[in-house]
């Protein structure tokens, strides 16, 4: 399916559930979120008839997210049902992994090709302050567990926080270094939801990756970020830009949200219905929502996102 602006869109972001076992700061309130009633999250069922849609426009890739993936009940059948679906050649998860390991193996054998892994520190005590709940050996059991079970090539996501984190870049990009991650992305801190708040010294440009890591040099591009690497180095190093450099224009996914809300643009208000919809009106709906994805999203250091949700509510 081609937008509008030419792009082909080719991959669905999949919320399952809002919720999440850590409270990141960036992410959610410390005493956490309002609980969405049961009634109003889509049945494994209801998602996996999305996805059909979305393939039947041209979907290839699906990733499941969150709030926390494997925090939804029944999320390995999930992964199943979606690995079947004519047209879809890979299925990905991003998850904080602190519920893992003791699915990694289950989640491979249902179908799951490989994850993403949310980590913003390797010291404990910074770890623990950032998710305010979670456990840094629960997060790399999980990471372990998931090249055990062969859930790879994996990836490494840390979003960069001033005054936060910024002590995390070398050690978190050895990681890439040494093997235990094939990639270790840095992501710009966005102004939604929480962070909208935030003081803009929190603002970091991924630009002071590469002051801490002078090695690195440019090798190309993975999608949306921008990948480097060094002699000696078994992985690489990706920088996503949201803030410093806008990517839109290469942007190929459209995002479903756990209460069934088509969303085009993650920083735009504008959200779809699509709960209730027979299956060619699902396909009718998603086709003209594509149509009109925004050829830019209007977010900079001085505009916030102008999404309604925070990204727990959306997916990662």
């Amino acid at each position: 399916m081609i937008d509008e602006t030419g792009r082909s869109i080719t991959y669905l972001r999949l919320s399952v559930t809002d919720r999440c076992n850590c409270r990141c700061r960036y992410c959610m309130p410390a005493a956490g979120v309002k609980k969405v009633c049961h009634s109003e999250v889509m049945s494994l069922e209801e998602m996996a008839a999305v996805v059909e849609a979305c393939a039947r426009l041209g979907v290839t890739k699906v990733r499941i997210t969150g709030g926390e993936p494997l925090a939804r009940l029944g999320v390995e059948r999930l992964v199943s049902l979606i690995h079947d679906i004519q047209g879809i050649q890979e299925v990905a998860m991003t998850t904080n992994a602190t519920l893992l390991a003791p699915k990694a193996q289950a989640l491979a054998e249902a179908g799951l090709d490989r994850v993403n892994v949310s980590l913003d520190s390797l010291d404990p005590q910074r770890y623990h302050a950032i998710t305010r709940t979670g456990s840094l050996e629960d997060a790399l059991d999980g990471l372990a567990a998931a090249r055990e079970a062969g859930l790879g090539p994996i990836k490494v996501n840390a979003v960069l926080m001033g005054g936060v984190n910024e002590a995390d870049i070398v050690p978190l990009a050895h990681l890439a270094k040494e093997g235990a991650a094939s990639s270790v992305r840095f992501i710009e801190l966005m102004p939604i939801g929480e962070a909208a708040r935030w003081p803009q010294a929190s603002f970091v440009p991924a630009e002071r990756v590469l002051q801490e890591l002078p090695e690195l040099a440019f090798v190309g591009a993975d999608g949306v970020s921008e990948t480097f690497s060094a002699p000696g180095w078994a992985g690489t190093v990706g920088l996503i830009r949201p803030m410093s450099h806008k990517f839109c224009s290469a942007c190929n996914r459209i995002r479903v949200t756990s209460d069934g809300m088509l969303k085009a643009c993650l920083h735009s208000a504008r959200e779809v219905p699509l709960r209730g919809l027979e299956p060619h009106q699902l396909v009718d709906a998603i086709a003209a929502e594509i149509a009109r994805k925004p050829e830019r999203h209007t977010m900079d250091a001085q505009h916030a996102s102008q999404s309604t949700r925070s990204m727990n509510a959306i997916g990662g």
